[in-house]
């Protein structure tokens, strides 16, 4: 809706590929990586800087259809005002946390 070039999991096939294949898949296409799943949170095992982005997205507890639009609708606004390459970011509904390793930082 925002003019992104965006794809799924489903749409390419690789709902199996294990969490390192996935992120190296994006990696090669220059993708970022948008995910429910908390392992890409962890910026030891999938260092940002190596990556076109990577957002996690959290979900409160006991989440609804419009809390994951709400999600994706904070990340839209984000992604306009700020360049996710290089950095990983938490999203929760109305604020996004930004990760990016200490020698990147401007």
């Amino acid at each position: 809706m925002v003019g992104h070039d965006v794809s799924t999991v489903a749409d390419e096939r690789i709902e199996a590929f294990a969490d390192s294949e996935l992120i190296e898949r994006c990696q090669a296409e220059k993708r970022c990586l948008i995910a429910l799943d908390l392992g890409f949170a962890n910026p030891l095992t999938f260092l940002p800087s190596r990556y076109a982005g990577i957002a996690v997205l959290r979900l409160p507890d006991k989440p609804s259809a419009v809390d994951l639009s709400n999600l994706v609708r904070t990340l839209a606004d984000a992604v306009k005002k700020e360049e996710i390459a290089g950095k990983l970011w938490i999203v929760e509904i109305g604020r996004v946390r930004v990760y990016q390793e200490e020698s990147d930082r401007s």
